[in-house]
């Protein structure tokens, strides 16, 4: 899919958020209260889940596994922007020492060094971050969020030129989506209700990209119907044909 249609089909999918208002709503109050809005982060994870196989916003059920897939990557966004935040944090304190008499251990020159270092650091992890969060949900594994090497292989597999643009166009609508809280009177109300379908739309379109260098593997053909003799099957791994009487896939190795 080129970016067009990564964009198209992304916004037509968390479009779909608004033919049921009770779930948007509930998603809509959800998000502004602290830590409980760890279950609108995990229904955006189910929606990296069902991506490409599912053309509909899943279903809101299951708070409980909703707060977990949640609390897994908001774990794994803070790990990763650890080191960050403590140099962003050491140099906006150097800055302001002045200020409310903290002592620091260097001077405010230091303080300003670390201050963009740690800028320039949490947007290049950033990168990564973004595209770690959906290699983990696809993969169902917490220790996927970091590996790295895995993380790097599929960026390039996406192309680092696309990758960056699709990164760049949506932080521009998140920054577009963000300035309805400007309009006066009514915008704190849009600004409620359209960020879970900036995050819905966010997270379709991170999994239609990482679904470039990752495709969804088919599922395998249903088993012929029973009596119907059939001289051959599929992988329970990879799905790939193969005689009926072999004892390994030609195709993984897996043995049947």
């Amino acid at each position: 899919m080129d970016m067009s249609q990564i964009i198209g089909d992304s916004f037509e999918y968390a479009k779909k958020l608004f033919s049921d208002l009770g779930r948007l709503v509930i998603l809509a109050v959800l998000n502004i209260v602290p830590i409980v809005n760890l279950i609108v982060v995990g229904y955006q994870t189910r929606v990296v889940k069902e991506t490409p196989t599912s053309k509909e916003p899943p279903p809101l059920r299951d708070y409980g596994d909703l707060f977990v897939q949640g609390l897994k990557v908001a774990i794994a966004t803070s790990l990763y922007m650890l080191v960050p935040i403590v140099l962003i944090v050491l140099g906006v304190f150097s800055v302001i020492r002045p200020m409310i008499g903290i002592r620091m251990p260097f001077p405010i020159a230091v303080g300003i060094g670390l201050l963009v270092l740690g800028v320039l650091l949490a947007f290049c992890i950033g990168i990564i971050a973004a595209m770690a969060i959906v290699h983990m949900v696809k993969n169902n594994s917490f220790g996927k969020a970091f590996a790295v090497s895995e993380i790097l292989q599929i960026i390039g597999k996406i192309g680092w030129g696309k990758y960056i643009i699709w990164l760049i166009v949506t932080s521009v609508i998140s920054l577009a989506v963000g300035a309805l809280g400007s309009i006066p009177l009514i915008g704190w109300i849009l600004s409620l209700m359209v960020s879970p379908v900036l995050g819905v739309f966010t997270m379709r379109s991170a999994a239609l990209i990482y679904g470039e260098a990752v495709p969804t593997a088919a599922a395998p053909p249903a088993p012929p119907p029973a009596g119907v003799a059939s001289a051959v099957k599929y992988c329970a791994g990879c799905g790939a044909k193969m005689s009926a009487d072999a004892a390994f896939c030609p195709n993984c190795g897996r043995r049947q």
